[in-house]
């Protein structure tokens, strides 16, 4: 009950939060600030760049683009890449409603995790709002599979992320992580986890745009058998982990935390979208839900 209390009500930033960084893919340099919103208002990104039709709000829908990272647009055309580690933060620290000003197409990297966006979430602070919270409870299995891919929102009474990847690289070879999660345990388990790429793939993704802000500063790097980056990897399964966390920021596009088990097998940014793409095509499957009345007639 005190968990339930404690998520009952929405929250949104206590103040501005300012930060800036590169973009891994497009390598520009990007300044952004994290400022309170209204409840019910939920996450929206504006691109204080551009002019006209700048604000970009997230949505299942928004998604436009899943190569490498998640893409949300508007119908304007007017884009915002990466947003998945941010995204993860927002979903397990709690913040229902913010909008994320940026003067680039990209947010920062930052270190490759989440990390950073929590220190600075901690540092700027969250204000409860007087909104309940929704959630959305998982009624029946939503399964998407695509190959040998595969992703699921199964029913449970609390959120739980199970991953499992398999790469023929002997530095990561097969790895799985199955977690009960919330605050604590994102902030214990997956939040530091850097994202990760093969050097070999560098120069072919640079060819098409991509990763030209990706460093070791940023990200871990794999070459033949070997780590690149000179500290090493954080946690011996540190890419499934990464894996996992990525999961929680595209699932928050949804704009509502989850009840029930979110299991991805060879999963990426692309089935993590169809899978909520099939949530919104399946309502009978869930349901919204709030706790805020049932603890205010419980005192």
């Amino acid at each position: 009950m005190r968990h339930q209390a404690a998520r009952a009500f929405q929250h949104t930033v206590l103040g501005p939060a300012i930060f800036a960084g590169v973009g891994v893919h497009t390598g520009a340099h990007v300044r952004v600030a994290v400022r309170p919103a209204p409840a019910d208002s939920g996450i929206v990104f504006v691109r204080t760049d551009l002019s006209g039709d700048n604000r970009v709000p997230v949505s299942g829908e928004a998604v436009c683009k899943t190569q490498l990272g998640t893409v949300i647009g508007n119908a304007a055309g007017v884009t915002v890449s990466t947003i998945e580690h941010l995204m993860a933060a927002f979903a397990t620290l709690g913040v229902d409603n913010a909008v994320v000003e940026l003067d680039g197409p990209e947010m920062p990297i930052m270190d490759g995790s989440s990390l950073p966006f929590v220190q600075i979430l901690d540092q700027t602070g969250l204000r409860r709002q007087d909104a309940p919270r929704r959630f959305i409870e998982i009624l029946a299995p939503i399964i998407v599979t695509e190959g040998d891919k595969s992703a699921s929102l199964l029913p449970g009474d609390r959120f739980e992320v199970a991953f499992e990847i398999v790469f023929d690289s002997p530095v990561i070879g097969r790895q799985a992580v199955d977690l009960p999660m919330d605050e604590q345990a994102f902030r214990d388990e997956l939040a530091d986890c850097r994202t990760f790429g093969f050097a070999h793939e560098v120069e072919a993704l640079r060819a098409m745009g991509l990763a030209r802000g990706g460093s070791l500063e940023n990200a871990v790097v794999i070459e033949g058998d070997r780590i690149l980056n000179p500290e090493g990897l954080r946690r011996p399964d540190e890419f499934v982990r990464h894996k996992a966390l990525d999961a929680i920021g595209d699932l928050y596009v949804l704009g509502a935390p989850i009840i029930g088990r979110f299991e991805g097998r060879l999963a990426g940014h692309g089935i993590n979208n169809a899978l909520v793409r099939a949530l919104l095509a399946q309502p009978d499957s869930w349901r919204l839900r709030s706790f805020a009345p049932e603890l205010a007639l419980a005192v």
